[in-house]
């Protein structure tokens, strides 16, 4: 039996000998960018590469998702490892989609790959042999919360209840024998900083906003009509007007946007319709600022007599550290990487992930590796350094797998020991799931 160093070298060499097919495939993955519940052949990509192995992999999971199990000698504990099959909308970015405005501008076709380059290590030296427990690849889908009004209509009508790939993965029960999740994600270059072993990540609910208004000729006779657009511009001042109420240390972020302002210039607008998040670093925050931004709205429509509904949507739970993964995981890069590593990124993260509602069931957690010059979802956005980015952050993800469940899985089997969850998958379903 090989020592734990011995079987780390051999995968990282594994990927290393593998580096072309790799990369190839995150190119490819970005040439074709893919919205949330859309991915199929991003989806199909990933497919073709793991039966090329011999694998046969289940698809088509919460749409589009693909999961990979792999055995190990024991089958101790079951540990996930995740990459996110969806783009994001930056239109105006040199490599966004015409036709959709898709791009990878978040470094997903890299998550993805480097999940590629474990099925490749794993298939290359036989590591499963040498584990006492279960390795789950996965390829998931819609962690990017974009398109509210299309995934809504899906949910309406009963082809998925979240709005996001690993919630719903919750739902179908895809977490059920799964223990520890692992993931990582590209993150932005900045002075000092090459590598972190987790981040913080808000959590936040999701909000549709329609005012109903009365339609009149703008021009002969607007005092016939009741302006929805302007009950959704006082709306919008009003909720400007509770940013001073929140909290420094909660992280409240609101950032609505006007989907659809009216119909045609010459008639008073009387369907005007908002998406917004509202966003915290704790749920009890989230719901507070989500009362009052309603009553902001809502305000909107009461000045000028239209009518304001509001849905509001399971949006993602803030990302839960554990603290002891964290630790493995920093040994892990301060190995690989060196200098410049970190026990999380730099400042606070006020982004936010589906592996958020994950780790309130399960040890999880996402590492971030500083392969990305501009900044991320915008157009600036660039993946520079892909050798870190990809390989470097499929060598740690591997070895701290290797960690967890070598000698009997003994650290995995502590760290599932250890862990207090939140919520059951029942609690779960119950208390955010159905917004009760």
């Amino acid at each position: 039996m090989k020592t734990k160093q011995e079987l780390k070298e051999m995968v990282c060499a594994a990927i290393d000998a593998r580096r072309d097919e790799i990369i190839a495939f995150a190119d490819a993955v970005a040439a074709e960018p893919e919205l949330g519940f859309k991915e199929t052949k991003t989806a199909a990509k990933f497919t073709a590469l793991l039966e090329s192995l011999g694998r046969t992999p289940r698809t088509h999971i919460a749409h589009t998702g693909v999961i990979d199990a792999y055995q190990g000698a024991h089958s101790n504990i079951r540990v996930a490892v995740m990459g996110e099959l969806d783009a994001i909308l930056v239109a105006d970015h040199p490599d966004a989609d015409p036709s959709t405005g898709a791009v990878h501008a978040c470094g997903h076709n890299a998550q993805l790959a480097a999940v590629a380059a474990i099925a490749y290590a794993l298939h290359d030296t036989g590591l499963m042999e040498e584990l006492d427990g279960d390795v789950v690849l996965m390829g998931v889908p819609a962690e990017e919360n974009v398109e509210i009004t299309y995934r809504n209509k899906l949910r309406e009508e009963g082809k998925l209840w979240f709005l996001s790939g690993k919630q719903e993965f919750i739902r179908l029960g895809e977490f059920d024998d799964i223990d520890i999740s692992v993931m990582q994600h590209s993150a932005v270059a900045a002075p000092g900083f090459r590598a972190g072993a987790t981040s913080v990540c808000n959590g936040f609910t999701v909000k549709l906003i329609n005012y109903k208004g009365k339609a009149a000729h703008a021009g002969a006779a607007p005092y016939d009509g009741v302006n929805a657009l302007n009950a959704a511009m006082l709306g919008l001042m009003a909720v400007h007007a509770q940013r001073e109420t929140f909290r420094d240390e909660d992280h409240i972020r609101v950032h609505p946007i006007i989907t659809k302002g009216g119909d045609i210039v010459n008639i008073v607008p009387a369907d005007v319709r908002l998406e917004s998040y509202v966003r915290g670093s704790n749920t009890d925050a989230i719901m507070g600022a989500s009362e009052k931004v309603n009553r902001a709205f809502r305000s909107g429509g009461d000045a000028v007599g239209a009518a304001c509904e509001i849905i509001d949507l399971p949006g993602y739970l803030p990302l839960i550290q554990c603290e002891k993964l964290n630790e493995l995981m920093y040994h892990e890069l301060k190995t690989l990487v060196g200098d410049g590593v970190l026990n999380d990124c730099p400042g606070f993260g006020g982004g936010s992930t589906d592996l958020g509602d994950v780790s309130h069931l399960m040890p999880s957690i996402q590492s971030f590796f500083a392969g990305v010059e501009g900044g991320l979802h915008t157009k600036d956005f660039c993946l520079r350094d892909k050798e870190l980015a990809i390989l470097t952050a499929a060598k740690a993800m591997l070895c701290l797998v290797i960690e967890l469940l070598y000698d009997g899985a003994a650290a995995g089997k502590q760290i599932k020991k250890d862990f207090k969850p939140v919520f059951t998958k029942e609690e779960y379903l119950r208390k955010w799931g159905r917004l009760e």
